[in-house]
């Protein structure tokens, strides 16, 4: 896909949202279903998935670990939104790879201090390109990038989350 077919695909979309912003708001949803063992399935328009407890909480590493599935979807995103980014700016990328790294301190999730946090103390991403593109376009890719990646900015930013429990 080019610059100019990129923008005749988003330009319908992008009117729209302009004349009735109530349209661009989507409701976007993931499901699971809780496992005998301590897993949930998750599932995806991949298939399926089943979560369990990391290694460095007692797992044995036969299941997914949600704090990969997380950095997965950041990588995931920010590299679509990469792409498109270069695409409508008109960067040649010939390869690239993403990568995004998490720290963790499994002593706040596994409640042995109150001092350490639960979930990632520090992330960081990296893209890796083989292009043309001079330091300023690369600077303004990776700027437009992270402005633009709904993952990279919810994790940034954390959006209001509410928790509800209901029992049969």
């Amino acid at each position: 896909m080019d610059a100019s077919e990129l923008r005749a695909i988003q330009a319908p979309l992008k009117e729209k949202y302009e004349k009735n912003p109530e349209e661009a708001e989507w409701v976007l949803h993931a499901e699971g279903r809780l496992g005998e063992d301590i897993s949930c399935s998750v599932e995806s328009d991949g298939g399926e998935l089943e979560a369990g407890l990391h290694p460095a909480t007692g797992g044995d590493g036969s299941f997914a670990c949600s704090g990969d599935m997380l950095l997965q979807a950041l990588v995931a995103c920010a590299g679509v939104t990469l792409k498109s980014v270069a695409t409508a700016m008109r960067i040649d990328i010939k390869e690239g790879t993403v990568r995004a790294e998490g720290v963790l301190d499994f002593r706040g999730t596994l409640a042995v201090s109150k001092d350490a946090p639960v979930g990632f103390k520090k992330i960081s991403l990296e893209f890796k390109l083989e292009t043309e593109a001079d330091d300023s376009k690369l600077n303004k890719l990776l700027e437009l990038t992270e402005r633009y990646c709904v993952v990279y900015q919810s994790i940034k930013n954390g959006p209001e989350i509410t928790t509800n429990l209901y029992s049969d």
